[in-house]
């Protein structure tokens, strides 16, 4: 037996990435630093229009309603068209949606761009998927995902701090920045995926097909949609609307020594660089362990940190929270990646699978703003983050009942 354990292991050594995946592992850097840039920005951009909580995290839940609507679609071009073709569109839509955003002249025109910008992110979110798992070797699935996540994650680290300093150049300049960046991402992977793009114009795609009733037969694919909810109301629906909202208004005139409006930009980086060391350190061992206990840790360790966010006395101790919550969730998010492609399995089209699980995030990244938002006009932000801790729990109840998806060999 630790024979096979050192065989596996040297075939993780040995087996490099891909090229088109790096490729792709380059663009998501790209997009990432854009997203991190607008990020911290969009809720207080949002705000500034006079509008509630409640309206202020619609503009984030628009994006994941518009997300959750265009999956399937998304899922069935991406069998028809190819991943690369898909991913590119996806990015100039999302792109265009942002240069819009930075002269919505009103709240209602922001909300419509920004649920325009929704159809192309799960475009290219979901195209990206499904070129992941069909070209991950199994043995590096993990790594592969690590990758991908730590290109987002380092991205996410830089891109709040540089939309914070940003600000100096106007409210506009953010959005405009990452309306290029992703200009910049489409044409290195339309450039760059050339020989992809023409192999996927050029034949029928005759890979065999995942279908949605064989992974729901999965119980750990089922599990996987239950955490991605859970996951996708935390990390894509609260932190990207409530938390920039509580760090720019709950510590104003505390005294800490960077500003409130410029606080949000840093927890933000610093729930990211949790991300980021976690992905690093961890990441590439699910090829070895499996992706059970690390979904686990990373969902308990995230749900009590995000459930004690709204306690926080002092900025500093949101910033430790924010950085322990980002290493909870940098277990989860690629070791959850990998569970997918194990249920796609190797060269095989997993489109509708990838968007089904795609779609159970963008779902809670749609319920989760706007159920914070309506208790933090209730109730208060302790009450929206307590909730989001007890979310993040049922996700990690659930994967205890799952079986580990990685097939061992030997």
């Amino acid at each position: 037996m630790a024979v096979d354990d050192a065989a596996r292991t040297a075939d993780r050594t040995r087996t490099p990435i891909p090229n088109e995946l790096r490729v792709l592992i380059l663009a998501a850097f790209v997009v990432a630093i854009g997203f991190g840039i607008v990020a911290p920005i969009l809720p207080q951009y949002a705000a500034d229009f006079g509008v509630s909580a409640l309206a202020v995290s619609a503009v984030v839940s628009a994006f994941g309603l518009f997300r959750l609507v265009f999956a399937p679609a998304s899922g069935k071009l991406t069998q028809m068209l190819g991943e690369t073709p898909v991913y590119v569109v996806g990015l100039l839509i999302v792109a265009a949606s942002m240069i819009a955003t930075a002269y919505a002249p009103s709240y209602e025109l922001l909300l419509a761009f920004r649920a325009v910008g929704g159809i192309g992110s799960t475009f290219f979110t979901v195209s990206a998927m499904t070129f992941l798992a069909r070209k991950s070797p199994p043995s590096i699935r993990g790594k592969i995902s690590g990758a991908y996540a730590s290109a987002f994650l380092i991205g996410n680290v830089a891109g709040p701090l540089v939309g914070s300093a940003l600000l100096v150049f106007g409210p506009h300049v953010p959005f405009l920045v990452y309306g290029g960046a992703l200009v910049v991402a489409a044409m290195i992977v339309f450039v760059m995926l050339r020989g992809s793009r023409l192999e996927d114009r050029g034949r029928r795609d005759e890979r065999q097909r995942a279908t949605l009733q064989e992974a729901w037969a999965v119980r750990g694919y089922r599990a996987a949609l239950t955490a991605g909810f859970a996951n996708g109301w935390a990390t894509f629906g609260l932190r990207n609307s409530m938390v920039p909202l509580f760090a720019a208004t709950a510590f104003v005139g505390s005294g800490f020594i960077i500003d409130s409006s410029q606080l949000a930009g840093v927890v933000l980086a610093t729930f990211a660089a949790g991300n980021v060391a976690a992905v690093l350190l961890f990441s590439r061992r699910t090829d070895r362990y499996g992706r059970r206990g690390p979904i686990i840790l990373g969902l308990v360790i995230t749900a009590i940190s995000t459930g004690a966010l709204g306690l926080a006395p002092e900025p500093w101790v949101l910033i430790l929270l924010s950085l322990v919550s980002g290493a909870g969730t940098g277990l989860v998010n690629p070791a959850q990646q990998a569970a997918i492609a194990d249920v796609v399995g190797e060269g095989r089209n997993g489109g509708p699978v990838v968007a089904t699980f795609q779609m159970t995030q963008d779902l809670g990244a749609i319920v989760g703003p706007l159920v914070a938002g309506l208790i933090v006009d209730r109730l208060g932000y302790a009450w929206a983050f307590g909730l989001t801790g007890v979310i993040l729990m049922i996700g990690a109840i659930a994967w205890t009942r799952a079986p580990e998806t990685l097939q061992r060999s030997g």
